[in-house]
């Protein structure tokens, strides 16, 4: 991180959403639009249990969210959490925000004492700030699309031995697609990398 940078990361309020589907819009590009519904539909339906905000100078130009999802354990499902989306403007990309906002949801994971927390991603990005594979540990994708690098993990103090099986996102990553990839950009991931 710049040494001249200050971040601040504190809760979304509710004056703040404007400026954080403006932040997901632009960080994903393309896929904008989907990914910003899917974070009004987990505020919405209540799936959201957490919701970060970084600014620079005022400015909000990043974001995280944490909604919850199951494990389908053998004793019984498991509420966990999905770190998703994390979304950093593009101008403020590679200053160290996204890695702030990553070490601020694990923190908040865990004193809202959840067993693990889940995301899609990539293992070089994630693995160095504490997330390892999720089959590593024991758990199986929801989906086939999500390619077995990319399911990462962090088990929290509240985690039992017993807290394994398939995860199970809640209904609005199904209803928005936002699970995985699809075809080509899948099958080239996979030629290259599987």
């Amino acid at each position: 991180m710049d040494k001249d940078l200050t971040v601040t990361v504190r809760p979304e309020e509710p004056g703040d959403q404007d400026a954080v589907r403006r932040v997901v819009l632009d960080a994903f590009g393309d896929d904008g639009e989907r990914v910003a519904d899917l974070v009004d539909a987990l505020t919405a339906d209540g799936s959201r249990r957490v919701s970060l905000v970084a600014e620079v100078d005022g400015k909000v130009c990043g974001h995280v969210q944490l909604s919850r999802s199951w494990i389908d354990a053998r004793e019984r499902l498991v509420e966990v959490l999905v770190l998703s989306p994390l979304s950093v403007a593009p101008d403020r990309q590679g200053q160290g925000i996204g890695t702030t906002l990553v070490r601020a949801a694990v923190e908040a994971a865990a004193a809202d004492r959840a067993p693990a927390l889940f995301l899609e991603g990539s293992p070089d990005f994630y693995g160095a700030r504490g997330f390892e594979s999720g089959a590593s540990r024991g758990f199986l994708r929801p989906s086939v699309r999500i390619p077995e690098p990319a399911f990462q993990v962090v088990v929290l103090d509240a985690h039992e031995d017993w807290m394994t099986g398939a995860l199970v996102y809640c209904e609005a990553f199904w209803t928005h697609d936002c699970i995985g990839l699809r075809d080509p950009l899948l099958a080239d991931l996979e030629a290259r990398f599987l």
